[in-house]
C-alpha cells in the first residue's frame, strides 16, 4: 500500500494538515536533542522529510539513516535535495521490528507518523530502543484522537469522511480509509507512554498539538 501512494505521499500530507506537517516534524527533532556529529536513525522514514531535518541538525560531520520497508518512499526520498550544511544522509530497506543495526549506534531515533502502522508496536518501540545510545532519545510524532468537542467532532467529520475522499480524489481511496481506522486502534497518549516505559525508557513525556490532533513523546535510554 505505502509503495502504491508514495507518489501522492508528499501532496497529501499538505493537504491533510494544511501544510502544518513540516511544523511538527520541526518540533519532534527539537525533541532529539541533537547536536553537531551525533548520529540519528528515522525509522518508518517514508519520503524523507524528518530524515532530512534530522540531517541539517546534526550537520555535515553527524550520520543519518532513514530507513523504511516502502522501496518507492526511499526512492522518492533519496531524490530529494539534502538542505546546505546538513550531513548526508543514507535511505535503506529496514524492517523496524528487526532493525539491521548494532545495539547503541545512535544518539537519536525518531519515528514519523509511521509506529501505529507497526504489526507490533511493543516489539518495534523495543528495538528502537535497542539501538539507542545510552542517554539517547526515542522521538515518536503521530496522530493521536481529541477526547472532547469540538475539536473529537470535527476530528471524525475530517479523518472519517473527508480524508477518504480526498484520498479517492488522489487514486487510492482504500489507503486513505485506512489511515483514519489505523489512528482508532492505536493506544492514547497515556498508553503509547507505558509502553515506552514497558521498552525500559525514562523521562517520557509527550505534548500534544493542534487542538489534541498530533502528540509528540519523548523518553531517553538509561546511561
Amino acid at each position: 500500500m505505502f509503495d502504491r501512494i508514495a507518489g501522492v505521499y508528499d501532496v497529501m500530507n499538505s493537504a491533510m494538515t494544511a501544510g502544518m506537517h513540516h511544523r511538527w516534524r520541526a518540533r519532534a527533532v527539537d525533541r532529539a536533542e541533537l547536536g553537531p556529529g551525533d548520529a540519528a536513525l528515522d525509522v518508518c522514514c517514508g519520503t524523507g522529510d524528518l530524515t532530512l531535518e534530522l540531517a541539517r541538525r546534526v550537520g555535515p560531520g553527524g550520520r543519518v539513516v532513514g530507513s523504511d520497508f516502502a522501496e518507492r518512499m526511499l526512492d522518492l526520498a533519496r531524490e530529494k535535495q539534502v538542505p546546505a550544511g546538513a550531513a548526508k544522509p543514507i535511505f535503506e530497506w529496514a524492517d523496524a521490528l528487526e532493525l539491521p543495526y548494532d545495539d547503541g549506534g545512535f544518539d537519536a531515533v525518531t519515528v514519523g507518523f509511521g509506529v501505529r502502522n507497526l504489526a507490533d508496536l511493543d516489539r518495534g518501540i523495543r528495538e528502537m530502543t535497542r539501538v539507542l545510545k545510552p542517554g539517547g532519545r526515542l522521538v515518536v510524532l503521530e496522530i493521536t484522537q481529541p477526547a472532547r468537542p469540538p475539536l473529537s467532532t470535527f476530528f471524525s467529520i475530517w479523518f472519517d469522511r473527508l480524508v477518504p475522499l480526498i484520498g479517492r480524489a488522489a487514486g487510492d481511496s482504500a489507503a486513505y480509509s485506512y489511515l483514519p481506522e489505523s489512528v482508532k486502534r492505536f493506544p492514547s497518549p497515556q498508553g503509547l507512554g507505558e509502553i515506552m516505559d514497558g521498552a525500559g525508557l525514562q523521562g517520557i513525556r509527550w505534548t500534544i498539538l493542534a487542538g489534541g490532533i498530533i502528540a509528540i513523546h519523548s523518553g531517553r535510554k538509561p546511561e
